[in-house]
């Protein structure tokens, strides 16, 4: 077969082709024009990023005809006969070998009596051996007195994927050059060659697929162009790079965004079903969802996105429209929920309803209020208490004017200080300007109480007791109030009314028809032997306790004790 694949038609041919090393390169063809060239050297790095390139191109420049020269033969047409027979991998001299293949320390042997002898053919013996982790510890062990004091004209050079396999007293007799994950825009900008010299049209998103998929390798990402070529012909749409790489456009994306951020946990089924159906792992599905959530907080975050995301200019300004929904905060928010999910979704029996459950979650997400909003809240309650009115200029101020209605004199007008002479009582003023009071003092010592508090509907006041009303369905503000809560609250109530004050809550429409004094159940139940039984046997922990209903026979009803006969 004539065809040649792409990933061999566009190797590297000298050390100014290689792509996204450059750090590696630069180093090595400097250390060849200064001749310092080293005995054995390590190639570290993922798949597919140019270690046995680099290490074939480095022989073709130790043993060229002009060498050892750090530019080998720049004429690939017309190259000498050393640097085209390394090239094609006939050289005699110049021995590649296959670690996994020969791993044992019999394989090594031969290796170690081949390298006492001068080259036959070139300037250099050079051993490739790839995949040198794979090697056991008797061959690692064979080669190390051969590695530290190797033959004149001989080097060797190791490339692994796995570097910390290798043992350590094998690196330290190397140079050791680690090749890392080729940049998106590399890999692009390299297929827009390939394609231009084949004649192939692909859009610009349809790279950036490619490239994704690649995740740093250039070979990987030839060979995805290589199987698009066959399956689309020459001109390759991003549908079907879409059905060939399997992956999910960004349309559905934005559907799963828009459903979050628009708050619709109703539809939230329907799409799930959607991708279950066209047979796409919800895991998959899940890790694409962070990586666009982490795109909309970048395009909501920073000026110029497009230097860090690879994506067409509709792309982008679809992006735009769809972080203009959720502030920073929000996203980062949701972004970070998504990373902490992510382990629960991957050990789910049941990863379907781990998932729309946890999207259902996302959709209520922005009702949940920040303390530091509350703070505010409460911080407001502080400016908007109670002030003396503002009076006009020369105008005497008024006498208060009591509950009941009757003029009072002003003081020093009568005889002498009466009765009439006292101060208003405090309980005259407006109930909820007395309770704003009372919140504005506890928040000194205990703003998030003071917060919750602030989620009242009513206040009654019953002689020396301030009754709390929640509204209808917030039974859950009276039930996280703890008895050291109500003490607190009591306290601030007694300094600002100037007496000794009670405080009780409630929520309307309450079933049992009296206030509630939350608490006193729960810390019953926590001195319960019972309850305490089995906390300690299961490890259990009391969320709850709601009084039992007394019984027909078991006496009149009510919260207080049962009333002994007389």
């Amino acid at each position: 077969m004539s065809y040649e694949i792409f990933a061999r038609k566009y190797r590297p041919w000298k050390f100014e082709e290689v792509v996204g090393q450059l750090s590696v390169v630069r180093t090595i063809q400097n250390a060849i024009a200064s001749s310092r060239i080293a005995q054995a050297y390590l190639f570290s790095g993922v798949r597919g990023t140019g270690k046995t390139t680099v290490a074939r191109i480095l022989a073709k420049a130790l043993n060229c005809a002009d060498g050892p020269t750090a530019h080998p033969c720049p004429d690939r047409e017309h190259p000498c006969q050393f640097c085209k027979a390394i090239h094609e991998g006939n050289a005699i001299d110049v021995l590649e070998i296959d670690g996994a293949s020969n791993r044992q320390v019999d394989d090594i042997e031969p290796i170690r009596e081949m390298v006492k002898y001068k080259p036959a053919y070139t300037r250099t013996k050079v051993l490739i051996i790839d995949e040198v982790h794979m090697l056991s510890t008797h061959a690692f062990n064979a080669l190390l007195k051969t590695l530290e004091e190797p033959p004149p004209n001989t080097v060797f050079i190791f490339a692994t994927t796995e570097f910390n396999k290798v043992p350590a007293t094998i690196v330290s007799r190397c140079q050791h050059f680690e090749f890392r994950k080729i940049s998106h825009k590399d890999i692009i900008n390299h297929l827009m060659e390939i394609t231009r010299r084949e004649g192939i049209t692909i859009t610009p998103a349809g790279l950036a697929l490619i490239a994704e998929a690649a995740d740093g390798s250039m070979r990987d990402a030839q060979s995805l162009l290589d199987q698009a070529v066959a399956f689309s012909g020459e001109n390759i749409g991003d549908e079907d790079l879409k059905t060939i790489l399997g992956t999910i456009g960004q349309d559905l994306l934005m559907r799963f965004s828009s459903v979050i951020l628009d708050e619709t946990p109703g539809e939230v089924f329907g799409l799930v079903e959607t991708v279950v159906a066209a047979g796409y792992d919800l895991r998959f599905v899940f890790g694409k969802l962070i990586e666009h959530f982490r795109a909309l907080l970048l395009v909501r975050s920073v000026e110029k996105p497009e230097d860090l995301l690879a994506l067409s200019p509709e792309g982008l300004a679809a992006l735009r429209a769809e972080s203009a929904k959720a502030g920073p905060e929000d996203l980062l928010r949701y972004l970070l929920a998504m990373q902490q999910a992510e382990p629960g979704l991957k050990y789910s029996t049941m990863p379907r309803i781990y998932f729309e459950a946890f999207l259902v979650k996302l959709c209520h997400f922005r009702k949940i209020v920040p303390l530091r909003d509350l703070i505010k809240d409460v911080e407001a309650l502080k400016e908007s208490g109670p002030k003396p009115p503002i009076r006009p200029s020369g105008t005497a101020p008024k006498p208060a004017v009591p509950a009941g209605g009757a003029s009072r004199p002003a003081p020093g007008s009568g005889p002498g200080p009466g009765p009439e002479a006292a101060p208003p009582k405090a309980a005259a003023s407006a109930p909820k300007d007395v309770f704003a009071r009372v919140l504005e003092k506890l928040a000194g010592d205990r703003a998030p109480l003071a917060a919750l508090l602030g989620q009242y509907s009513s206040v009654i006041f019953k002689d020396n007791v301030i009754e709390v009303i929640f509204g209808s369905g917030r039974g859950f503000f009276v039930t996280s109030i703890q008895e050291k809560d109500i003490r607190a609250v009591e306290r601030a109530a007694s300094e600002v009314l100037g007496r000794e004050t009670k405080v009780r809550f409630a929520e309307e429409n309450a079933t049992d028809g009296g206030p509630i004094r939350p608490g006193r159940e729960l810390e019953s139940a926590m001195k319960d032997p019972a309850v305490q039984f089995f906390m300690d046997t299961f490890k259990a922990q009391v969320l709850s306790a709601d009084p039992v209903a007394a019984s027909r026979d078991a006496g009149p009803k009510g919260r207080g004790p049962k009333e002994k006969d007389s």
